[in-house]
């Protein structure tokens, strides 16, 4: 049987990104370019898959017209979809880029309402044929009415069936996470620091935080660090991988980016340095490309070869 790879989105979006040259607060400002996406995280997730030339089934909650365009977005695309509507509306998040500054500002809506009876229906669209052929990719914010173990209770689900389980969330959707001991985790530093409590300021730390959630049952761990690369965790290696020098349009959906790659990385001998060779690969390509636009994959296999890591002592 082929596998399959299901993306959940629970707070999906309309992504705005405006281009304004040098952006000022408390003055009007205005748009050089502005450009519309289908969002979420776990969308974009499937996006980028499809780029890499895999297959995947986006599932989530969509409401309202913003829900309607972004399930047109993803048809267009030629993405399989098994989406839940709603009532309410979904959101729209604005990204304002600054090519001036290099600077990026994210202005986020909260989302819309979810109710225990719309989640009961989800988890039976996510759980629909899934057997231990199934990946389950599980990412990004929920709405305030959302409880903060529903990740964690999707994820043990996905465990009992067989299916290899991938996590990228925050605060206490990460914290209560980690218990289902997901296949890999992808915290971004500052929500490694929040979960550990306290700031991370070299990459011995860094490490040494990554390798006690080994310890606690996650298989791999990869800390993307901006600027600074990422950090790779897997059974007794730890691998820092240094960022491409690249002119960034658009830092939204590198992590994503980095997911969807790490989701078709097949397990075997070098595992954890393909692994960084895509993750890193994929990221790059997608911080060029304006908005979440995914990357053309000629792109990516461009950088394949460009990475440069070192295994961590």
């Amino acid at each position: 049987m082929l596998e399959m790879i299901k993306t959940v989105t629970l707070n999906a979006a309309i992504d705005k990104t405006v281009e304004i040259q040098d952006f000022r607060l408390g003055a009007v400002n205005r748009i050089s370019k502005l450009q519309l996406d289908a969002g979420g995280k776990g969308i974009n997730v499937s996006k980028v898959i499809q780029a890499l030339a895999g297959e995947s089934i986006a599932v989530g909650v969509l409401a309202g017209r913003n829900g309607e365009f972004i399930q047109a977005e993803i048809e267009r695309r030629g993405i399989a979809h098994d989406f839940l509507f709603v009532q309410g509306e979904t959101r729209t998040n604005l990204k304002v880029v600054d090519p001036v500054n290099s600077t990026f500002t994210d202005i986020n809506e909260p989302g819309t309402t979810i109710s225990d009876d719309d989640l009961k229906q989800l988890e039976e669209k996510i759980f629909k044929d899934f057997d231990s052929d199934t990946s389950l990719v599980i990412s990004g914010s929920v709405p305030s009415s959302v409880p903060s173990s529903i990740y964690r209770q999707w994820l043990e689900r996905a465990k009992t069936l067989g299916g290899k389980t991938f996590l990228d969330a925050d605060s206490e959707l990460l914290r209560e996470g980690l218990k289902a001991k997901p296949f890999l985790v992808k915290p971004n530093l500052h929500e490694l620091e929040h979960l550990v409590g306290h700031k991370l300021s070299h990459l011995e730390d860094i490490a040494e935080a990554a390798r006690n959630l080994l310890r606690q049952g996650v298989e791999v761990l990869v800390v993307s660090l901006g600027s600074e690369g990422a950090l790779f965790a897997y059974q007794e290696q730890v691998i820092h991988a240094e960022a491409l020098t690249l002119e960034v349009k658009s830092t939204v959906g590198a992590g994503d980016a980095m997911v969807a790659a790490l989701t078709l990385v097949p397990s075997g001998a070098d595992y954890l340095t393909r692994a960084v060779r895509w993750a890193m690969a994929t990221s790059a390509a997608q911080v060029t490309t304006p908005g979440t636009q995914p990357p053309e994959l000629n792109r990516v296999l461009s950088y394949i070869d460009q990475v440069r890591f070192r295994l961590f002592v």
